[in-house]
């Protein structure tokens, strides 16, 4: 979830110093790459013609007899005793090259993979809890933003695709239980439901929607089973919009008629649509302390704190704004003594950001998720996410003590965030906030740029070549610092979508991700072609279409499993230095090392104009 955000000013100090780095390091790397055109590349002038033979100097890569493997064709030839090597690229003009037989290396979040999923809109595994308080059925028209009934049995049920894509982790929704009702969405003209996961009502409950313990459970250990962490999202920002449904049930007394009655009959009036609903309620009733309660929450209500003016105080979307800045006590919202099931326990002298750090952490420690994504990480203070990673870090440790043979390994609680607008540097999320990575917002608006504007990854390789060197740079020299590039999400767009719905263009789209340095997120769909589904007014809506399982494009899928395989089993990908080789100048050619410990990973990578 993100939003456009005004900056506060220690804030925008902060990035410019981050981004004049950033700056710097690009212009390093421009001037210390091979250029196709310098002189002493002696392929300078000369292009390669589709369809012949592609030789390369591979000799600082693998030595003179070195077997090299092409994970892309499946070819194999020897290095020549003047350290060249010749493969003949397919259609799909890429050649991975990698020493023969070698081992994979072990995993490090430095080059993970990680699968982006919205659980509602994934697969349905168990049809029967598609409507599980009874407050979120479909509209029989557009189903724009209704529940879908995707759960966590439809993503155990799915996990070998995930898996054949060379994903080390997967991204899941916030899985707590969400608002039942709904609001008005875009202009009006939908009803928006919590579907996505970022309206929580009661922190301490699974939304019965996506299943229950025993579902999720099976997820993280069939997950684990496979190679694969799970990351869940988390947010500690807001809680959901106080929807008409959840104050007929918990506090009827706002509304107007002082039962709800109205609301239960509510018809949208013709050129207001759903927004309406909102007339029927008084926001001026005293009575809204018996909500979240002012020491909760910063809202629009009698007695409360207003929205405040920087990125941290002021309210998203004018969704409920958690003070977790506060250090006084909070008590119980009065509201959870209607709601029965609730897990919620009062304990003395705990804060707002005490409770919520409490609430995911025991998740943690029940399910043993590998780590968190964080949710509009921007707008909260950093001393709650370090409190949060704080707590995450002993949490994990003693899961994977008390359960050895579920357990993948005995790596550390790993933390990424969404700070919209953050590119590729390190600041105070890092040192201060305990992040280990954060995601990437300007990788997916350069490579649009480049493929829109240039046609091909091959035309645009001097602009590829410096963010890779850049990127390289940065986290190849650096263990506590990584990113997380991305090419879709369900808060920009489909890049798919952007590219006209052209497939050759999808697979360099995947080409330039799956290689890039650092940690890259696949959005569900990114590999198999999905298309944008209907969105009415609200644009963010599309990029939540149901994925394609019925229309998946089986050569992008193949050409993204072919790269995520091949990601998988190196290290140096996403963690190692970057060197742009000596070729014809219609050829981009590169090599990433990492030698570290036990770790000795290289490989060779050749896009070419076919790709």
């Amino acid at each position: 979830m993100q939003y456009e955000v005004n900056v506060c000013p220690m804030t925008q100090r902060r990035l410019r110093r981050a981004l004049s780095l950033t700056a710097v390091l690009l212009a390093l790397a421009g001037c210390g790459s091979s250029s196709p055109n310098n002189g002493n590349n002696p392929d300078a002038g000369t292009t390669w013609t589709p369809g012949q033979p592609l030789t390369l100097n591979v000799g600082a890569t693998f030595p003179a007899g070195t077997a090299v493997h092409d994970a892309y064709s499946g070819a194999t030839a020897t290095v020549s005793s003047q350290g060249t090597v010749s493969f003949t690229p397919d259609s799909n003009g890429l050649l991975l090259l990698e020493k023969d037989g070698a081992a994979a290396t072990p995993f490090n979040w430095a080059n993970a993979t990680v699968y982006f999923l919205l659980t509602d809109r994934f697969f349905n595994g168990e049809p029967s809890n598609d409507d599980s308080y009874g407050t979120r059925p479909k509209d029989g028209a557009d189903e724009i933003g209704t529940w879908h009934g995707g759960d966590w049995k439809g993503i155990t049920a799915k996990l070998d695709h995930i898996a054949s894509l060379g994903a080390t982790a997967i991204w899941i929704s916030p899985i707590v239980e969400q608002v039942h009702g709904w609001v008005g969405g875009g202009t009006g003209d939908f009803k928006h439901f919590a579907y996505a996961g970022y309206w929580a009502l009661d922190f301490t409950r699974l939304d019965a929607n996506w299943g229950n313990e025993a579902d999720l459970h099976a997820l993280v250990d069939a997950a684990h089973a496979r190679g694969i962490r799970v990351l869940v999202d988390v947010v500690l920002n807001h809680p959901g919009y106080a929807t008409g449904d959840d104050l007929v049930a918990y506090l009827p007394s706002v509304f107007f008629d002082g039962t709800g009655n109205a609301f239960k009959a509510f018809v949208p009036p013709a050129g207001r649509g759903y927004q309406a609903w909102n007339d029927l309620v008084n926001y001026n009733s005293s009575d809204w302390v018996k909500w979240w309660t002012p020491v909760w929450i910063r809202a629009g209500f009698p007695g409360f704190l207003p929205s405040g003016s920087t990125d941290e105080t002021r309210q998203l979307s004018s969704l409920p704004d958690f003070r977790t800045e506060s250090t006084d006590a909070a008590p119980r919202p009065p509201f959870f003594d209607q709601k029965t099931d609730t897990a919620f326990v009062a304990t003395p002298s705990t804060t707002v950001r005490q409770y919520l750090v409490k609430w995911h952490t025991d998740w943690l420690t029940q399910f043993g998720f590998d780590g968190f994504r964080c949710d509009t990480a921007k707008n909260v203070e950093v001393a709650s996410w370090k409190a949060l990673k704080d707590a995450a870090v002993p949490a994990l440790a003693a899961w994977k003590a008390a359960n050895p043979t579920k357990k993948l390994d005995d790596a550390p609680f790993w933390m990424t965030g969404e700070v919209f607008g953050h590119g590729v540097q390190k600041d105070a999320y890092y040192t201060d906030g305990g992040f280990d990575s954060l995601i990437n917002f300007d990788f997916q608006r350069f490579l649009l740029s480049y493929l829109t504007n240039k046609g091909s990854l091959v035309a645009a390789q001097a602009d590829v070549e410096n963010l890779y060197s850049s990127y390289a740079a940065l986290i190849s020299t650096d263990p506590t610092f990584d990113v997380l590039s991305y090419l879709s999400s369900h808060d920009t767009s489909l890049f798919f979508a952007s590219l006209g719905l052209q497939p050759a263009l999808q697979k360099q789209a995947g080409t330039a991700l799956l290689l890039a340095p650092g940690g890259v997120q696949l959005f569900y769909g990114d590999e198999s072609g999905r298309a944008p589904g209907k969105a009415g007014s609200d644009p963010t809506q599309g990029t939540r279409s149901d994925m394609n399982w019925a229309s998946m494009d089986s050569a992008i899928l193949a050409h993204f499993q072919k790269l995520g395989g091949f990601r998988k089993r190196h290290v140096a990908i996403g963690g190692g230095a970057h060197q742009k080789l000596q070729a014809p100048s219609n050829v981009y050619v590169f090599s990433r090392t990492l030698k570290s410990g036990n770790v000795d990973d290289s490989v060779v990578v050749a896009i070419t104009p076919t790709n």
